[in-house]
């Protein structure tokens, strides 16, 4: 059963059972707002190219990042598969997605925090249906959703983050506003929520 999300919630990433999970996927997906009025109907509907980032960060310094142009982790645990430039029909599908073996992600790093940037430029104001989620991979059981809403001047999102507790892993929907079109440039955006 999913669970939706608020800006600063957490939940758990154990199984009902109590077990951990072992592999998870941060799903991104996204529409392209419809335009209005006489430009519109000439220039057609317009891509959103949004891209989603996963930096991985030990004892609040990043130390390797998941993204279109490195699409998996230096040890391995973390892959992106690969970049979508338009974004989908907003049916609720993943348009990209970062997968992480979290039994893999090494024992020094005890933050991945996910991002999504407007490469390109625009404004989120000229998306709609924006959402993560996180999925058991296992089993493909949606696990939380967060509806990254509000429209706005701003290029990208600081959406979630998963961080060790204790013996386990908890989720945390960030969804901060920020401006940038690539991680790097949002790394002084990241670093409150670390």
């Amino acid at each position: 059963m999913s669970i939706n999300l608020n800006k600063g919630q957490q939940i758990s990433l154990s199984k009902s059972d109590g077990t951990a999970l072992t592999s998870v996927r941060m799903g991104l997906g996204w529409k392209a707002a419809p335009r209005k009025g006489f430009l519109a109907k000439l220039t057609g509907g317009g891509d959103i190219d949004l891209d989603a980032s996963a930096v991985l960060i030990a004892g609040g310094q990043p130390t390797d990042v998941v993204f279109f142009q490195h699409l998996v982790s230096d040890d391995g645990s973390v892959r992106h598969t690969g970049d979508n430039l338009t974004g989908g029909a907003g049916a609720g599908g993943d348009d990209e997605s970062i997968l992480v073996d979290l039994a893999r992600v090494p024992a020094h790093v005890d933050q991945i925090v996910f991002t999504v940037n407007s490469f390109t430029g625009q404004t989120f104001a000229e998306v709609q249906n924006a959402f993560c989620r996180l999925v058991d991979e296992t089993t493909g059981a949606e696990l939380a959703r967060y509806t990254l809403t509000g429209g706005g001047s701003h290029t990208a999102q600081i959406m979630a983050k998963v961080h060790r507790t204790g013996g386990g892993w908890q989720m945390k929907a960030i969804g901060e506003p920020a401006t940038g079109r690539t991680f790097q440039d949002l790394l002084p955006a990241i670093a409150p929520h670390l």
